[in-house]
């Protein structure tokens, strides 16, 4: 299991900050760490982990936590209070030449200083976006993964997200996951091979990683799972995480506070974890080995 590294005490003192002003307006506003998860567009564990000081905070969270509380940003984070005017500053100055600045540079400007850590893949993906030529693309449309309907028949494109669901130890969680590419697959198809989901724009593909769930899942097989599902709904595979650690396992419950972790490999105990510590984000319904779960 990796262990994640503990934050600087400057760090770990913007989250202290923007936690005690969250608990300090949430009655008034009628807040809860699931609905600043939905106006974040980001799971309740990765609130959670912010809030907690498990991970520092980034300008993407504080944005929305500074609009939701009615706060500006340096009320808990100086650092993201400049490193936001920069971005901003960036996106409004016009082009050497006196010309407003194109898509292409106002994302070279955001990728040069917020995109180093970044994949070569996205980095690509999100300029290829701006310099496509399609008046209605945009990053947003990428990094938010709205879906795009197919050209021949009922294909649709499903995201394909670099996230990995660990079959053993535990995977840790990433703030945002990145998007890489696209599947377009046609949903009528998938329900003639027995996939049964809502809407096609809920399915979403993440990748297994490790050996606990062989002969199910073996390690780098991608998984089709369908996000709209947030809790249990029954004994199943889902990809959830639990303290701070991202896993692809099967979910039993055991009373009414505990789920059974049950690894399909036999070699790998079952263990007992906390309801109240597991976030469902999605239940796992295809693997792209040809199995269905």
């Amino acid at each position: 299991m990796t262990k994640k590294k503990e934050l600087s005490p400057e760090l770990k003192a913007e989250c202290d900050a923007a936690k005690a002003l969250f608990v300090s307006k949430k009655n008034a506003l009628g807040l809860t760490q699931a609905s600043l998860a939905e106006a974040a567009d980001i799971s309740a564990a990765a609130v959670a982990m912010y809030l907690n000081g498990t991970n520092p905070l980034n300008a993407k969270f504080a944005s929305v936590l500074s609009r939701v509380l009615g706060v500006p940003v340096e009320k808990f984070s100086k650092r993201l209070a400049v490193e936001i005017s920069g971005l901003t500053a960036a996106a409004e100055q016009p082009a050497a030449s006196g010309e407003p600045a194109s898509a292409a540079d106002l994302v070279r400007q955001m990728l040069a200083k917020q995109g180093k850590n970044l994949p070569e893949e996205t980095r690509q993906a999100l300029l290829a976006v701006a310099e496509g030529g399609d008046p209605e693309a945009s990053v947003n449309s990428l990094v938010h993964d709205a879906y795009k309907p197919g050209v021949v028949g009922d294909e649709v494109w499903i995201a394909h997200y670099d996230v990995r669901g660990a079959q053993g130890g535990g995977e840790v969680v990433h703030d945002f996951p990145e998007l890489l590419q696209d599947l377009r697959v046609s949903p009528s198809h998938l329900r003639m091979m027995g996939i049964q989901f809502r809407e096609h724009f809920h399915l979403k593909i993440v990748t297994g990683w490790g050996q606990s769930m062989t002969p199910t899942i073996k390690h780098g097989d991608p998984c089709l799972v369908d996000a709209s599902i947030k809790n249990f709904i029954g004994d199943g595979i889902y990809f959830f995480s639990h303290q701070g650690f991202q896993y692809i396992k099967r979910l039993q419950m055991k009373g009414k506070d505990k789920f059974k972790m049950i690894s399909d490999n036999r070699k790998h105990k079952t263990e007992d974890i906390l309801i109240e510590e597991t976030y469902i984000q999605a239940r796992v319904l295809f693997v792209w080995n040809g199995n269905l779960v």
